[in-house]
């Protein structure tokens, strides 16, 4: 069989660094071992079932067995700017300042190719999400990294920059509260973030996929609310987190309105718009009882509380997240980040994500998620106490 050589353009991709993860991880499934899976990003809870029925009875609804318009239904654009009224003080055009998305991360990859060209350059959080990058390099665009490190509380710091890079970026992603640190934004860093954006003529893309997850009290804050956010930049909003609707692929983005018509003008090429069934069960999910939010939340932060306070009682000295359904732990002694993860994996059979596959500053970390029930994430403590691996760093 003849074999057709793929384009430069996918050879150039970033190699997907926890597909490897995945592959040791399941030849230890495959041998029997009970494995706690703490190295991914997908919500371990079902779709609230008043969000299904809605799927439900909207199936089965004639009118949605149709294309739907290519932009998405204006009662799912309505649907988000209510959204974003009661939750956040914003006030939205339906029309003009949101476009509906095939999820979060379609819109983040899209974004790069909506606005820059050959040669141009992106600022990007190291440690980060990895779909960044994909988007830059499609876009053939180039990347300038911005560490985020903790003695920073792992917001990047705008006057380390040096100047030539902050005028030669087009555009920028932050996502607060962080993955992979867990970190959440400030009042004072958005308002840093803004004044930077004008002066140097930067779009900023904030990744807001973790906006309803927030502990001790503190709600995360969008871009948006800031005055002069609009003005320089979107944020992206997925229903994956919030509702636990990952395999829906259904968000949105909304805020400048330049920035949005680029995206509908890309997917008017690409796409007939969603499910019309799909497009109803997300209004209802924006616009319905936010209960399922609330008690979604609660059980992040007793799950981080369970995790953290039973590491620390081991003697594994580790920092609690702000938000988001992450913690970021500090490698211990003398081993890497994939070192350690591998380690886990082989002696205690847990997997965590090691903190170089989000950047050169993630090294030195794993990534834990919090995706499972207390009961699992007890035990995993466990397994790492028998390990006995604080003793050897004593």
């Amino acid at each position: 069989m003849k074999h057709f050589s793929q384009s430069d353009l996918l050879n150039n991709l970033p190699k997907q660094f926890f597909a490897s993860l995945v592959k040791k991880t399941n030849q230890y499934i495959e041998k029997g071992y009970d494995i706690i899976n703490l190295g991914q990003g997908n919500p371990d809870q079902p779709t609230p079932e008043h969000i299904v029925k809605k799927l439900q009875q909207a199936a089965a609804n004639p009118v949605n067995h149709k294309y739907s318009p290519f932009q998405g239904f204006r009662y799912l654009k309505k649907a988000a700017a209510l959204f974003y009224k009661r939750e956040y003080g914003v006030e939205l055009d339906p029309d003009k300042e949101v476009a509906i998305l095939f999820g979060g991360k379609a819109g983040l990859v899209e974004i790069p190719q909506c606005l820059l060209n050959p040669g141009d350059a992106a600022l990007v959080p190291d440690p980060g999400y990895p779909d960044y990058w994909s988007g830059i390099v499609l876009a053939r665009a180039e990347m300038i990294n911005m560490p985020l490190l903790e003695e920073n509380d792992f917001l990047p710091n705008f006057a380390d920059l040096p100047e030539e890079d902050a005028k030669k970026a087009k555009l920028m992603f932050l996502n607060y509260p962080n993955n992979p640190t867990g970190a959440t934004a400030t009042k004072e860093f958005f308002e840093q973030t803004v004044k930077f954006a004008e002066e140097n003529d930067i779009c900023v893309v904030h990744d807001f996929a973790y906006g309803a997850i927030g502990f001790d009290g503190q709600k995360p804050l969008s871009f948006l609310q800031f005055e002069g956010a609009k003005d320089v930049g979107i944020e992206i909003y997925t229903l994956s987190k919030t509702y636990n609707m990952a395999g829906w692929r259904v968000g949105f983005a909304v805020g400048n309105e330049s920035v949005i018509s680029a995206i509908n003008l890309l997917q008017d090429h690409m796409y007939v718009s969603l499910f019309g069934a799909i497009q109803e069960a997300a209004s209802a999910a924006l616009t319905e009882s936010q209960e399922c939010v609330v008690k979604l939340n609660s059980m992040y932060e007793s799950r981080r509380n369970t995790l953290i306070n039973g590491l620390r009682s081991i003697g594994w000295n580790v920092t609690a997240p702000k938000g988001s359904f992450f913690a970021w732990l500090k490698v211990p002694g003398n081993f890497t980040s994939e070192q350690f993860s591998d380690y886990l994996l082989e002696k205690a059979h847990i997997v965590v994500a090691p903190g170089i596959g989000f950047g050169k500053h993630g090294e030195g970390y794993v990534r834990a998620g919090l995706l499972t029930s207390e009961d699992r994430l007890l035990e995993a403590v466990e397994r790492i106490k028998a390990l006995k691996i604080f003793k050897m760093m004593d």
